[in-house]
């Protein structure tokens, strides 16, 4: 089994309410003149109190092209994933130079060299560790990618793996596009990272709880490429996502979650915490419907999209950090939980904890 040593969060620099973002959002989208009033329905409706942004908000408007956007993506995900990866490293117990794989996913921004080849040598990590930069995951990859640090880790039980997301989604915004898919993505998506430590079966955490990883089961849904995911143009990502998302969820995902959790020998009502990414509103309330969970069993993920939005790939592993942080609402220990996240392909990724 894999042991999560430690799971830190952090957010962009500058912190919006949602009535603020929706005033930019109308300045930059909508047509002169334009009536706002379903932009404003749209964005109350997304239950997202506050959000974070890498850039003050009356920079958004000012970009040329996609090249300029994406400098700025490269400097401040080479800033952000510093400090996640040194808090999470920090509350392990461990140093930069014991990391022996270092995971890096975004999908709002691209750079060669890749950003986890800029911050090894920043954060003095050896000259010998193992890289795995990854690109297009999207929101499923926080949930993939510690599925796949824990397939790293079962071959090599002595070693220490870092999974870090930077998601900058406000660079993302596409002035003067009033498509709903845009409209949308304005209400949701904020700024932010997160970093987990990993330790092989072989190598105790110095510190932190140590929730392990016992399996994780990957699953690809034919024909839904034109669900979720960008269409790369000279301005840069322009989101394609399309309303029929949470039906799929309805559709699918009870008998995936089932099959998954029967092969470990339990069902639904064995997991005493369900750690979701925080996708939306429509998309939570037909994670809960699907899976007939109770009322209070995404609280968490819930609370997350409100205090900071959609943080992509980075979403699921704030709440996560937020379940292991809640005290005396934490799991019982030795009870199993359920990491999921979904993301472009159409797929799910499910990550079965112990607590």
């Amino acid at each position: 089994m894999t042991r999560i040593a430690a799971v830190h969060g952090v957010v962009a620099p500058h912190r919006h309410t949602q009535r603020e973002i929706t005033d930019m959002v109308a300045r930059t989208c909508l047509p002169a003149g334009a009536d706002r009033r379903a932009l404003d329905r749209l964005h109350r409706g997304a239950r997202v109190n506050t959000r974070h942004t890498v850039l003050p908000l009356d920079r958004y408007g000012g970009f040329d092209d996609f090249g300029q956007v994406n400098d700025v993506f490269i400097a401040a995900a080479v800033e952000l994933g510093a400090e996640a990866v040194t808090g999470a490293l920090r509350e392990a117990g461990l140093s930069p130079r014991d990391v022996d794989l270092l995971v890096f996913t975004s999908v709002t921004g691209i750079a060669a060299p890749s950003v986890d080849a800029r911050l090894a040598g920043l954060l003095g990590m050896r000259p010998d560790v193992k890289r795995i930069p990854v690109f297009g995951l999207g929101c499923v990859a926080g949930a993939a990618g510690l599925a796949r640090v824990h397939d790293y880790l079962l071959g090599r039980p002595h070693d220490v793996a870092v999974l870090l997301s930077v998601e900058l989604c406000s660079l993302t915004f596409q002035r003067a596009d009033a498509s709903p898919a845009n409209l949308v993505a304005t209400a949701l998506f904020g700024d932010g990272a997160g970093a987990v430590v990993a330790c092989g079966a072989r190598r105790q955490p110095a510190a932190g709880s140590a929730p392990t990883v016992v399996a994780s089961r990957s699953r690809l849904y034919p024909d839904t490429e034109r669900l979720l995911g960008w269409d790369v143009t000279a301005s840069g990502f322009r989101v394609v996502l399309d309303p029929a998302v949470p039906d799929l969820v309805r559709k699918s995902l009870a008998e995936d979650v089932d099959d998954f959790l029967a092969d470990q020998g339990l069902g639904r009502q064995d997991v005493t915490a369900w750690v979701c990414h925080a996708g939306g509103p429509r998309v939570l309330d037909a994670v809960a419907e699907a899976l007939d969970l109770p009322g209070c069993a995404l609280d968490v993920s819930r609370r997350t999209l409100a205090e900071v939005g959609n943080l992509s790939s980075a979403s699921v592993l704030h709440v996560l950090r937020d379940t292991l942080a809640s005290g005396s609402g934490r799991p019982p220990s030795g009870t199993p939980g359920l990491l999921l996240a979904m993301g472009p392909g159409f797929c799910t990724e499910l990550v079965l904890l112990r607590w």
